[in-house]
């Protein structure tokens, strides 16, 4: 394996502090980055040393830290260390599209403040789905913005400004569009059988909105429509001809967690095959080693165009850290209560 790029991979792993025998393997895989979930998590201290600790096994002192910190019930940080703050619907239901817009800016400022100073650097967050009638509200629900297209793409445009403004990377997800799924990903596979036209006016319409966003997810759903074989993720129709071509996504592109049961196959296969599909990395995150080692037997330095793509996401959050405006975070926080009682 070459060394001149890290493995394409994020990975997650056990506990509170890394046991000996992790330090071992991320210094021997070089992964491009981590991703932190609650098991990880006790106080900002423990916290901050274990991200530290994180980027050391690497040498690389910008290593991507990821987190999922949504607001709602998808929270890492949790109180009473970290503020509570409201899911992405309450900003959608705000009846003035303007304030909205503000309070979900002002919000991901708070945030990516509180995600900074401890050391994490991408957020896994806006969910830019578009959920429908009888879709899986257990998964998405208030996670979403709203059940309008038009409305989701400027929220979420408001989410990824508050973040890179505050030095965070975005990652919109879960592209093309996990709204129209009926059962959780985490445990089977969605079929959606929408036509491709529909899908254009509805499913895409947000993440078209924000093409330019540093970082996305792929969705680990089937679209019969355009790839009635493979899922999102693992399809070459998907990833090419609408996360790149139709939707016009530049970012740098990450599959959903490889470990989830929409996916069939050993860990080895799905690894080679969401990167030879058009996957920039590949995610694992419940820090089991033994399946650790089967991605690290099939992965591969990024490539040279996923490291532009990687490159391009740095130098965005650079260029929006220098020119962000002053903001007055009392003021913000002063508003969280009323929108989480």
């Amino acid at each position: 394996m070459s060394n001149e790029y890290p493995s394409a991979v994020v990975f997650g792993c056990s506990g509170l502090a890394l046991t000996d025998e992790e330090k071992s393997f991320f210094e021997r895989v070089n992964p491009l980055g981590f991703i932190l979930f609650s098991r990880n998590i006790a106080t900002p201290e423990q916290l901050k040393t274990l991200v530290q600790s994180l980027r050391e096994t690497v040498d690389r002192a910008d290593a991507p830290i990821l987190i999922d910190q949504e607001g709602g019930r998808v929270s890492r940080l949790k109180p009473s260390h970290w503020p509570k703050y409201p899911p992405a619907r309450t900003f959608g239901d705000m009846p003035e599209q303007a304030a909205g817009l503000r309070l979900t800016y002002g919000t991901a400022r708070l945030i990516g403040r509180d995600l900074r100073e401890l050391g994490i650097t991408v957020d896994c967050a806006p969910v830019l789905d578009v959920p429908v009638e009888g879709s899986n509200e257990t998964v998405l629900g208030d996670r979403t913005f709203s059940l309008n297209p038009q409305a989701t793409g400027p929220l979420g445009k408001a989410v990824c400004d508050g973040l890179l403004d505050e030095g965070v990377l975005p990652v919109i997800k879960h592209m093309p569009g996990h709204g129209r799924a009926v059962v959780d990903s985490h445990f089977e596979l969605p079929e959606v059988t929408a036509d491709l036209e529909t899908l254009k006016q509805t499913d895409f319409v947000p993440f078209k909105y924000l093409a330019d966003a540093p970082w996305g997810m792929t969705a680990h759903v089937m679209y019969t429509a355009i790839d009635a074989h493979k899922p999102a993720s693992l399809s070459t129709k998907v990833i090419q001809d609408i996360i790149r071509d139709e939707i016009g996504f530049k970012g740098f592109l990450i599959c959903d967690d490889l470990s989830m049961k929409a996916l069939s196959g050993t860990l080895s296969d799905l690894t080679s095959e969401a990167l030879a599909v058009g996957c920039d990395a590949v995610l694992h995150c419940n820090g089991d080693m033994d399946e650790m080692e089967l991605i690290a037997s099939a992965i591969e330095p990024l490539s040279s165009r996923a490291m532009e793509r990687f490159v391009r996401g740095q130098e965005m959050v650079q260029a929006a850290r220098e020119q962000a405006v002053a903001f007055d975070y009392d003021a913000a926080r002063a508003r969280l209560p009323e929108m989480t009682a």
